[in-house]
């Protein structure tokens, strides 16, 4: 007997304890194929990055990681109070947020199977039958008797085959990537906000361009009316000036509606009417920030969509698990008791109590296929997410070199806009020289004032692209980079050499 209880240790344990050891090893184990984040090859170093990026390694998904305050690289109080706005009152942002609690209930739901349902009752019944049906008879002719009950039972469903463990490992992936989605829909209404912002001051600078270029042009419209006056211009050359001074001021009205819009975007990515929000103009002092990029596997640990996706072939993955164990039996374990009289007073009785408990174990013989096309559902959905994720990391990959080439061909523009801006500025104060000196006519100088003045507007706008290929850079990338304080980032931009203003035509 000592022998055989070496050989099996567990036979001399009480059958309880001895049952739920078996029931702790046989829930040890869990049917289906255990994640695995689907392979994709994300290149050493991006094709249109500068040079090439030493240091590769492996990308893990980082979805929770905060991203940083990353529009304080443009160095705006403004903006910055914006933002701060934004992130407690945006609409969207709540929404996301709700989506995500209403995610972490769902993962509690689910954790609610590894435990016993426990539920009790109490109630009464008044029941009658005729003289007919035999038993006592009151003096109407009729049986009359009362019932009262206390009960209370339990019932536990053994995860014998993991398929809670696989239901909660697939809400709490499902629970990651809706958080993850919090995440870009936070990255997105900042960079909403912030591009917005941004092309209004730009609108700003150009509607103080245009108007000075107005107080110019009105100064020219004098003068060539007062030569005409003295016989020295033509009337032509008065309706050339008019022409020139009520176009560029059509030009200027035109931005107000631009930059209305604008503010109005702004006013509700920060969940405010927009009566109730205006922006006045300020001294333009944008800088164009330096952005590090990095590998091309931190994508995968930035990007929060890209995140969203690999959790939701996790959450797919886990699924395919508990199709599986549909195919193999369940156990159930029950308890009963309570009390049951007819008397009230003696409810609470020994002779009044009853109590029942055992194990059921159920399994399905023939379902027609159901099983099997769940599991097969199951495996379809997870190759589609396995899909989707590798598209949205490809996608965020060519998002990061289609803006990375923008950027420096904008970078090459700018150089080559600034030789053509500096030159047409050359040529507008030589024509008005001749001009003044009665050598050529006003239509001259109303070309080449022209030139210059679509050339001031082609700087800005094109110092606007850039602003805004910044931005949709650094979104492509997941916002914040390298866990670097904002004192630090800006200290980066402050290497950037101020953007170029622009000098308003003068006469």
């Amino acid at each position: 007997m000592m022998r055989n209880a070496k050989l099996f240790p567990y036979a001399f344990l009480p059958r309880g304890l001895a049952a739920a050891a078996l029931c702790a090893l046989l829930g040890a184990c869990a049917v289906g194929p255990d994640y695995q984040r689907p392979a994709l090859d994300m290149g050493a170093a991006y094709k249109e990055g500068q040079g090439e990026v030493e240091g590769w390694k492996p990308a893990r998904p980082q979805d929770e990681a905060d991203r940083g305050e990353w529009w304080r690289v443009y160095d705006d109080a403004t903006l910055d109070g914006l933002v701060a706005r934004l992130n407690a009152s945006n609409q969207t942002i709540a929404q996301a947020e709700a989506n995500y609690r209403q995610a972490l209930g769902l993962v509690r739901g689910a954790r609610a199977g590894f435990f016993p349902t426990v539920s009790a009752g109490a109630g009464m019944t008044r029941a009658g039958s005729g003289s007919g049906q035999g038993g006592s008879s009151s003096a109407s002719g009729s049986t009359v008797s009362n019932q009262y009950s206390l009960t209370g039972s339990v019932s536990w469903e053994v995860d014998l085959w993991g398929r809670v463990r696989r239901s909660v490992e697939s809400s709490e992936a499902s629970a990651a990537a809706s958080l993850a989605d919090l995440g870009a829909t936070r990255l997105s209404a900042q960079a909403a906000l912030v591009q917005s912002y941004l092309q209004l001051r730009v609108l700003d600078e150009q509607k103080r361009l245009l108007d000075a270029t107005v107080a110019a042009y009105e100064k020219s419209l004098q003068l060539t009316q007062n030569r005409y006056a003295v016989g020295v211009a033509g009337q032509a050359d008065v309706a050339v000036a008019r022409t020139q001074l009520e176009s560029t001021r059509a030009q200027s009205i035109d931005l107000d509606w631009q930059r209305g819009q604008l503010e109005h975007a702004i006013a509700v990515l920060m969940g405010q009417a927009p009566s109730q929000f205006s922006l006045p103009p300020t001294v333009f002092a944008l800088r164009l920030p330096q952005i590090p990029v990095g590998l091309p596997s931190e994508l995968l640990e930035r990007r929060p969509d890209v995140a969203a996706a690999e959790r939701r072939a996790a959450a797919a993955n886990a699924q395919i698990g508990v199709a599986q164990a549909a195919w193999f039996p369940s156990l159930i374990l029950s308890a009963d008791g309570g009390f049951r009289n007819g008397q009230f007073a003696e409810l609470l009785t020994a002779p009044a109590r009853f109590w029942s408990l055992g194990p059921a174990l159920a399994m399905t013989i023939f379902d027609g296929g159901a099983r099997a096309a769940q599991v097969e559902q199951a495996r379809a959905s997870y190759d589609a997410q396995a899909a989707a994720y590798r598209q949205a990391a490809l996608i965020g990959l060519r998002e990061v070199e289609d803006y990375l080439i923008q950027l420096r061909v904008m970078e090459n523009e700018q150089v080559v806009q600034r030789r053509a801006l500096e030159s047409a500025r050359e040529s507008l104060r030589l024509i008005q020289n001749q001009y003044k000196a009665g050598l050529v006519d006003y239509l001259s100088v109303a070309v080449v004032d022209a030139t210059a003045l679509s050339s001031e507007r082609n700087a800005l706008s094109l110092l606007g692209n850039r602003l805004t290929a910044s931005v949709n850079l650094i979104v492509a990338l997941g916002g914040g980079w390298d866990g670097r304080s904002p004192a630090v980032a800006q200290a980066s931009a402050d290497k950037q050499a101020p953007a170029a203003g622009a000098a308003p035509t003068q006469p």
